[in-house]
């Protein structure tokens, strides 16, 4: 018979043998964050006026630098930005190249089987561009079947228009080219976010107006890493606090006049 002394001691080795077999548990993204002291926030850069460099300081400005900025304050972080282009912007975070999106990146199912997404922290329309001296009229999608369409590449509004059959879809990384190519005629149509079509309007000098509001309201959140529970209640807090204390809605009054932050009644 095994002394007991000897018996616990040998149970305490098997025990501690178990232990340092199991996987080690990944920590969840909050843990990371707050022991680096920063937030690595993604964007654009070029998307007025939701991120664009201001060219009198050089500096990021606009609604989403707002709302980063804001976020990572209420969790009692420092935000650090890093900017990208859209059509690469969601593979940088699967890669980790950083923690979270603030760039207008709109809610869908495709996305949320690979990220996980704060709450919404803006609702819009998607909204057509077309030439002011433009004869045809278009009030849905479905109106421009054998017409040529531009979008941003990887878009909510490039897979909205790849759905509809017969519209030919040209991809743009940027909305300056999709613009100059509507207003020189090589597409019929451009398709963005209402709230930043009236932006490039009013900053236009191009033959360009705004066009029919078609589909449904989209949803714009954070998205981050998946299997974060405890990242992703303390964004959805930082963005909850910021609405009861209108912080938020103040920002998108800066912005846009109104408050995008809530949907439209």
């Amino acid at each position: 018979m095994i002394p007991t002394r000897r018996r616990a001691r040998l149970l305490s080795a098997i025990l501690m043998a178990a232990t340092l077999a199991l996987p080690a548990r990944a920590a969840d993204l909050l843990e990371t964050v707050k022991a680096r002291g920063t937030l690595r926030i993604a964007m654009e850069g070029t998307y007025p006026p939701f991120n664009f460099k201001d060219p009198k300081t050089g500096q990021l400005a606009g609604y989403d630098v707002d709302v980063a900025k804001l976020v990572a304050s209420k969790m009692g972080l420092k935000p650090e930005f890093i900017t990208t282009e859209w059509s690469a912007i969601l593979a940088g975070l699967g890669a980790g190249k950083y923690d979270a999106i603030v760039s207008q990146v709109g809610i869908n199912a495709k996305r949320q089987e690979v990220f996980d997404f704060s709450e919404p922290y803006t609702y819009s329309n998607p909204q057509l561009i077309v030439r002011k001296n433009e004869k045809a009229s278009y009030a849905s999608l479905a109106d421009l079947k054998g017409k040529k369409l531009g979008v941003g590449q990887g878009s909510v509004y490039e897979q909205q228009a790849k759905a509809v059959p017969g519209i030919e879809v040209k991809s743009y990384p940027a909305a300056p080219e999709n613009l100059q190519d509507l207003a020189v005629g090589r597409i019929d149509a451009a398709l963005n976010d209402s709230l930043m079509v009236a932006y490039l309007l009013s900053n236009s000098k191009l033959p360009i107006k705004a066009g029919a509001r078609v589909g449904q309201a989209e949803r714009m959140g954070i998205p981050f890493k998946k299997d974060n529970p405890r990242f992703k209640a303390a964004v959805d807090k930082a963005l909850q606090d910021a609405s009861a204390d209108g912080s938020l809605k103040q920002i998108s009054m800066k912005w846009f006049g109104s408050d995008v932050s809530r949907p439209a009644k």
